[in-house]
């Protein structure tokens, strides 16, 4: 449904995606992560044809985003950057206004965005008296009116409390299953992507840094929590006899190829050192996330 091959953007002096390639399969929902500042709104600004890459290829719908632009966003919607309503005009009158951006919208369909996003019972009141969530879901609301079959959404969770959080949650699951729209979805809610997403990438000073499934960082490395009486020794006699490869934060042990944690613990019981626990220690997205910042010794904001 999207891909970039090569992308490069140049903005004067200071190259804010160098490189990029990156696809999205149609039907998923994707995660696109980074710190402020990784390239990610540069990226999308590209998808959508607001901002023009120095180098490389874009495509959308299979259509080439710098020649083609109207084929390519025919079928596309969006949440990018902050969404502005007119406060003084009710939520309805608001999407028949942006409807006329996006090409003849009927009532019919109004009222089934409406119904989607979960405004219904409330379309008629003054956008003013919206809480943040509201606004939330009148973005989403008109990111559908094309009716699209790619959604791009920048940071749609952004200042929404748990209870909108879990909503809007449900609302792309829902989006993604019962309509077959294939969502792009950049956030800083780790967890929440964890949740929606079957594939990731992950951006880094401009450049992509990890694009894969996110079994696949689950299952990369085989960590272990050992509990002992000296963390420290025992990691460093477990490397001196090749039954673990690293260890981390004084209780994480990485075992080697072919070990196993059984081999561990009579390794160390015949050392004469207590062992309280042992047990696997499954990666999560926030803690692979981190270990990719720091390996890139970048602060991640997230």
């Amino acid at each position: 449904m999207i891909e970039l091959k090569n992308v490069v953007k140049i903005f004067g002096r200071r190259t804010a995606v160098e490189d990029l390639t990156l696809t999205v399969p149609a039907g998923a929902i994707y995660g696109l992560l980074g710190h402020n500042g990784a390239g990610k709104s540069t990226a999308i600004g590209m998808m959508l044809g607001q901002v023009w890459p120095t180098h490389g290829e874009v495509r959308v719908g299979g259509y080439e985003v710098t020649s083609h632009r109207q084929q390519a966003l025919q079928r596309v919607g969006a949440i990018f950057e902050a969404p502005v309503f007119y406060d003084y005009l009710s939520g309805r009158r608001n999407l028949e206004i942006l409807s006329h951006y996006t090409g003849p919208t009927s009532p019919a369909r109004l009222r089934e965005v409406i119904d989607w996003v979960g405004l219904t019972g409330r379309e008629n009141s003054k956008v003013r008296t919206y809480s943040h969530g509201m606004r939330t879901r009148l973005a989403l609301a008109q990111a559908l009116l094309p009716n699209p079959n790619l959604l791009i959404l920048d940071e749609p969770g952004d200042g929404l409390d748990p209870e909108g959080i879990h909503e809007l949650r449900l609302t792309i699951l829902r989006l993604n299953r019962e309509l077959g729209l294939t969502i792009l979805l950049s956030s800083h809610l780790l967890t929440e992507v964890e949740q929606l997403c079957t594939g990731i990438a992950v951006m880094n000073q401009g450049r992509k840094v990890f694009e894969g499934p996110l079994a696949s960082i689950r299952s990369e490395r085989r960590w272990l929590r050992l509990r002992c009486g000296d963390f420290a020794l025992a990691a460093s006699a477990l490397r001196g006899v090749g039954l673990v490869t690293a260890d981390r934060e004084g209780r994480l042990i990485e075992l080697a190829p072919g070990a196993a944690s059984d081999g561990v613990v009579r390794f160390l019981v015949e050392q004469g050192m207590a062992v309280f626990e042992i047990a696997p220690e499954e990666q999560t997205l926030e803690s692979y996330y981190l270990s990719l910042m720091r390996d890139s010794r970048v602060k991640p904001a997230v």
